[in-house]
């Protein structure tokens, strides 16, 4: 017979019910930093004016990424530990991709007051899980009332002595190359909006990207060109390395492989897979060119040449629809 007698909750085990306003700033500032082991070269983590990180290079890289509810996210889509690994994910995609490691995170949280206390507890665990899994942590940020939740990470790096990999130096007969996935973001997105849960494979992806953070200081190291993260889609971030570079690039789409869930997700929606692989945004994948004679690190692969000239092309071709994400687009 099920026991029915109610179970007594020491205080340490209640679920904290009350809300941000109700904590106030400081409380939660303590939630989010005490007990967390701060990343390897923090001289001085939170409870002060700023932090100090140590930058053996010399030279520190530093980069910000503002996520807004309802423009980067939905919370019926996304639990607050999601929002926040992809809060980290998408700054320290873009460490990797200038061939650096990273050193630190500074996060700005502005949210309502009406937020439970465990809401950030939840956004706070996510941030922290990601930057352990790219080798550093939270050093410092602030905390507002805001009536739309914004979250802003700046994330710092190190290049290690190297010299930080640029979208400028692309140069005809170099080979393009790729590392991390492509589409799945895309594929999970078309997912959620037409009202569905599953599969996980595509709608984790859309929730939480996993950039292949290594493989940016690997390509530095390998002799890389240029390089960027595929943060709006890989047609339109590679036309920045284009522009950048005074090149053309073009893709092939048989060396650009299409992974059959993707395939199979498509078919069932009704949709062009190969779209959500050349267009898709916010799979936080790098590209990168290399000299021709250079090897491609482990987990790079080949998908397309840089030529004379100017633009992306696909096969040779230039590609019908409109690439990538703009903000403010009309």
């Amino acid at each position: 017979m099920r026991d029915e007698r109610k179970v007594q909750l020491t205080p340490e085990e209640r679920p904290d019910a009350r809300t941000v306003s109700q904590v106030g700033e400081f409380g939660l500032i303590r939630r989010v930093t005490d007990d967390r082991t701060q990343p390897k070269g923090t001289l001085l983590g939170p409870g002060d004016d700023a932090a100090v990180v140590s930058s053996p290079d010399g030279r520190v890289v530093a980069t910000t990424d503002v996520l807004v509810q309802h423009v980067h996210f939905r919370l019926d889509w996304s639990g607050p530990r999601h929002v926040g690994r992809k809060a980290v994910a998408v700054n320290l995609s873009d460490i990797a991709a200038m061939g650096a490691v990273p050193t630190g995170l500074l996060v700005g949280l502005g949210c309502s007051g009406e937020f439970s206390a465990e809401f950030v507890d939840e956004l706070a665990a996510g941030m922290w899980e990601e930057a352990r899994r790219a080798g550093t942590g939270l050093v410092g940020g602030d905390m507002v009332t805001a009536t739309e939740l914004t979250i802003s990470v700046t994330a710092l790096g190190d290049l290690q002595g190297r010299a930080p990999v640029t979208r400028d130096g692309a140069r005809p007969g170099d080979v393009v190359a790729l590392a991390g996935g492509l589409g799945w973001s895309a594929a999970g997105l078309e997912v959620l909006a037409r009202g569905f849960r599953s599969p996980l494979s595509v709608v984790g992806a859309h929730r939480v990207p996993e950039p292949p953070y290594e493989a940016g200081p690997s390509a530095a190291e390998a002799g890389a060109t240029s390089m960027i993260d595929v943060s709006d889609g890989l047609l339109a971030d590679l036309e920045h390395v284009a522009n950048a570079s005074g090149v053309s690039l073009d893709i092939r789409t048989e060396q650009l492989e299409v992974p059959q869930r993707l395939l199979e997700v498509a078919s069932a929606l009704g949709a062009d897979a190969r779209h959500w692989v050349l267009n898709g945004g916010e799979d936080q994948a790098l590209v990168a060119t290399f000299p021709e004679t250079a090897g491609l690190p482990a987990g790079w692969r080949p998908v397309g040449r840089v030529l004379a000239g100017q633009g992306v092309t696909v096969d040779g071709a230039e590609y019908s629809e409109e690439a990538g994400w703009r903000h403010w687009r009309q």
